[in-house]
């Protein structure tokens, strides 16, 4: 595989941990009592992001890193599933 493509694997990986991570450690306003006026009280208090997005990545190089040795050091792939999944007829 080249860098091209295990640069788009890791853009996925981020993409989907980024939207499971999100909610995380956020605080609503309703949580600490002070709804601003105009915003619904779901609204997150304060800047979240930054933090979200250190997480996302640390997580998403984990996670790429598993694939990464699952791929090129031990060689399976897609195609080796059907063995490996016993055959319960």
């Amino acid at each position: 595989m080249e860098w091209i493509s295990l640069s788009a694997v890791f853009f996925i990986i981020w993409w989907l941990v980024l939207f499971v991570s999100l909610p995380i450690g956020l605080r609503t306003q309703d949580d600490e009592n002070d709804v601003v006026l105009g915003t619904p009280a779901s609204a997150p208090r304060g800047p979240h992001m930054l933090r979200a997005f250190i997480r996302t990545t640390v997580l998403t190089a984990i996670i790429f890193a598993g694939y990464y040795v699952v791929t090129r050091v031990l060689g399976y792939s897609f195609d080796d599933i059907p063995r490996l999944v016993p055959n319960f007829y």
